[in-house]
């Protein structure tokens, strides 16, 4: 294999990419552990000499991530308690079990434990206590679970973990930043208005998406980068710099298949990359048998801040795994002679590990929590988090999920003719807010929460009508009220033919495609508008 030319091993990595991704998506599993699997089948095959720049695509992929991130980030969201002091405590008794954990394993005479003393122990466990925001979001994303409380929670902890990570490069290099960094707050409060006037005049179409790019690498990463700080938080703070914007979400939208095509690579390179040492692969794996100690710190936390048992069992599930910022915090250890080199493949097996556990425990997380319910609820603490507010539907006789602009046509043409008796619902607080501006009837409520349907008394609703974006969500729903007995109708929306042959089969009474019924509507508009109507 090392005789073949470099473009043909580009061809092999790019082919092999999609069939790996293509399998596991038939799997029902998410297409980047195929990315990951791919990644140490070429290594193994000794197809490592391509001349794609991974890693540049990966970086890219980290800071579009970031930038994305950043453009629907809620900044009030981060000052509070369960996101800043959770993150706070979880870090700690995280780097304390770990530490321990470690200490004994040398003291046992493990291999590559020995000799480990107690400031390497507490290196590790720091690196170890971060949790990876790129499966998170890929993970989150997949699921149209961004918006709801658990994402949002899950987010908020990890841009916290990204912030010390940030502060640990910043002083372990024994080097602080420029001070030109403290012109930073100038620069921001100065480039604001010209981005606004760039994204105003960017249209639609190909320059939109350069002007993320502009925004995100040229500008927020590289400014960062000169005055000693990281890139990818740059591009975080200028994602929330221009978050106010009426087109931040188009924005991020039409940028987001360059995020997940770049992010291949990043799955990719892992394996492509690492030097595998059985010893190695095993001492990785058993890293990852202690995740669910991670896991349950994190419920124990958030619960300790009055979330339900299912927000914080969510939340930790999408968040047990190892993150590349403990690669970052070992990287950088090992450069200063801290940890053996040998720590960054181990980590890296672990990282890789850890992704493959996760990934199909989350794709099945609602199940998983109506399984374990009962155990899982012995966790909750006395009292309510303000978000975790019971749902009253009130005598509302329609139900009407996901308040974006399907659901808001939908809404106002049920209330022209029921009035009162239509009742809008969204996960997503923001939207509920500015609804309820506008003088409609939205309140909060998630229809991916199991709690939420065994909890709802649907006695006097006569139709739910499903106007959620993300497929998986309408169908999640659809079987709730299958199992609660739910006997009214129930109309769902769908993309694709095929999602709404799967809506149909699921038990929906009806089912339309967006696209079709717009062009319909469309074509009633202009008949009406002629003087026809309907003939």
């Amino acid at each position: 294999m090392d005789t073949l030319a470099p473009e043909y091993i580009n061809i092999i990595w790019v082919g092999a990419a999609f069939v790996g991704g293509f399998v596991f998506k038939l799997l029902k599993l998410p297409p980047m552990i195929g990315f990951l699997v791919v990644g140490f089948v070429l290594n193994f095959m000794g197809l490592t000499g391509g001349t794609i720049k991974l890693e540049v695509l990966a970086d890219y992929g980290i800071i579009l991530l970031l930038f994305t991130i950043g453009l629907k980030l809620d900044l009030k969201s981060m000052t509070r308690p369960e996101i800043w002091a959770g993150t706070t405590l979880h870090v700690f008794f995280c780097v304390i079990f770990y530490s321990l954990l470690i200490l004994a394993g040398s003291t046992l005479g493990l291999a590559a434990l020995t000799g480990l003393d107690f400031n390497q122990a507490l290196l590790l466990g720091f690196a170890l206590s971060f949790s990876s925001t790129i499966f998170a979001v890929k993970t989150l994303e997949e699921k149209g679970e961004m918006s709801a409380l658990h994402g949002r929670i899950a987010i908020g902890i990890l841009i916290m973990q990204d912030i010390l990570a940030v502060l640990f490069i910043t002083f372990s290099k024994g080097e602080f930043p420029s001070l030109w960094a403290l012109a930073l707050p100038l620069l921001l409060a100065g480039v604001r208005p010209l981005f606004f006037y760039i994204m105003d005049r960017s249209g639609h179409g190909e320059l939109l998406i350069l002007a993320g790019f502009f925004v995100s690498i040229v500008i927020g990463a590289t400014s960062f980068t000169l005055v000693g700080l990281k890139p990818d938080l740059g591009a975080l703070v200028f994602g929330v710099l221009v978050s106010g914007h009426p087109r931040a979400s188009e924005m991020s939208k039409s940028l987001y298949g360059f995020k997940d095509l770049f992010l291949v690579a990043f799955f990719m390179k892992i394996g492509i990359f690492a030097q595998l040492a059985w010893s190695q692969a095993f001492l990785a794996l058993a890293l990852v048998v202690f995740i669910p100690v991670k896991s349950v710190l994190y419920m124990l936390v958030l619960c300790r801040f009055k979330l339900r048992a299912r927000t914080a069992f969510l939340s930790s599930l999408v968040l047990s795994n190892y993150s590349i910022f403990g690669l970052l915090v070992v990287g950088i250890s090992s450069k200063q002679g801290w940890l053996g080199p040998e720590w960054l493949v181990i980590l890296s097996l672990a990282l890789t590990f850890s992704f493959i556990l996760g990934a199909p425990l989350n794709s099945q997380a609602n199940a998983l929590y109506d399984r374990f319910t009962a155990k899982l609820a012995r966790f909750e603490r006395n009292g309510e988090h303000p978000d975790e507010v019971a749902v009253d539907v009130g005598q509302a006789a329609i139900l009407i999920f996901g308040m974006g602009r399907v659901g808001m046509g939908a809404y106002d043409t049920a209330f022209a003719r029921h009035g009162d008796r239509v009742l809008g619902l969204d996960f997503d607080q923001a939207t509920v807010d500015t609804h309820r501006q506008a003088g409609h009837q939205v309140i909060l409520g998630d229809a991916t929460d199991f709690d939420f349907w065994h909890k709802v008394n649907l006695a006097g609703v006569q139709l739910v009508m499903l106007a959620i974006p993300n497929h998986r969500a309408n169908m999640f729903a659809l079987q709730e009220l299958k199992q609660i007995g739910f006997q009214g109708q129930v109309t769902a929306t769908a993309l694709f033919d095929d999602e709404l042959n799967e809506l149909l089969a699921a038990g929906a009474s009806t089912a339309y495609n967006i696209y079709a019924e717009a062009g319909a509507g469309y074509g009633h508009h202009v008949c009406a508008s002629l003087g026809k109507g309907e003939q």
